[in-house]
């Protein structure tokens, strides 16, 4: 694998972006530590808006709404009308709605108190899935990243099985993901990372970065 020239590249733009990955991920350990519920619910927003739209125009869809007093407490005709830069807005809009309403308890978002009754991320992500509608393997590995609780959690896309692929970890690129098959990938792309020292949630920033040529979200 050192002669792998996949690999070897694979390195080489993990050490130019080294520092910028640590500081990424400190900034999304600092959410968990003094985040609000509403920092946090907008994160899960963002990932909700994430399937088949780009990761910069849903970012602005939740600056929007957050701007405007829309997030937390606003109905689904008035958040699809701020959802006119993403793809499926009408369903996304419900999603939301019904995530807000999943996550209050007693009238207050309580998204910190519920992800701390978890002993793992990987039972987090579970209920996030099984409970939380819009929400994949996928978006919900993102959303714990990004507050901070899922540094374990392969964020697999397009982008990464694309690299994955690439670099012999998986065969071809799937054409339909099975929550069974995600978790298999996930484990495949832990023993790359293990192997080639580099750890996972780092990795995950390399072959995103690699492919876009940015670190985002």
């Amino acid at each position: 694998m050192k002669n792998d020239p996949a690999v070897e590249e694979i390195k080489g733009i993990y050490s130019s972006i080294q520092d910028k990955i640590l500081l990424r991920l400190k900034q999304f350990k600092k959410m968990w530590e003094t985040g609000t519920n509403e920092d946090m619910f907008a994160e899960l927003v963002f990932c909700i808006l994430t399937p088949q739209s780009r990761a910069k125009s849903c970012w602005t869809a939740v600056e929007h709404l957050r701007n405007r007093g829309l997030l937390t407490n606003c109905d689904v005709n008035g958040i699809r009308k701020e959802l006119n830069i993403v793809r499926f807005g009408n369903n996304k809009a419900e999603y939301i709605v019904s995530a807000r309403k999943k996550l209050t308890i007693n009238g207050r978002m309580s998204i910190k108190d519920i992800l701390s009754r978890f002993d793992d991320p990987y039972q987090a992500r579970e209920w996030l899935v099984k409970n939380i509608k819009g929400i994949g393997y996928k978006e919900a590995s993102h959303f714990l990243r990004n507050i901070g609780k899922g540094e374990e959690l392969a964020i697999l896309d397009r982008h990464i099985f694309k690299n994955l692929e690439l670099l012999g970890v998986i065969g071809e690129v799937p054409q339909n993901l099975s929550n069974k098959r995600y978790i298999e990938i996930e484990k495949g792309m832990q023993e790359f990372a293990n192997r080639i020292k580099i750890p996972m949630s780092h990795l995950d920033f390399v072959l995103w970065s690699r492919e876009t040529g940015e670190l985002f979200k």
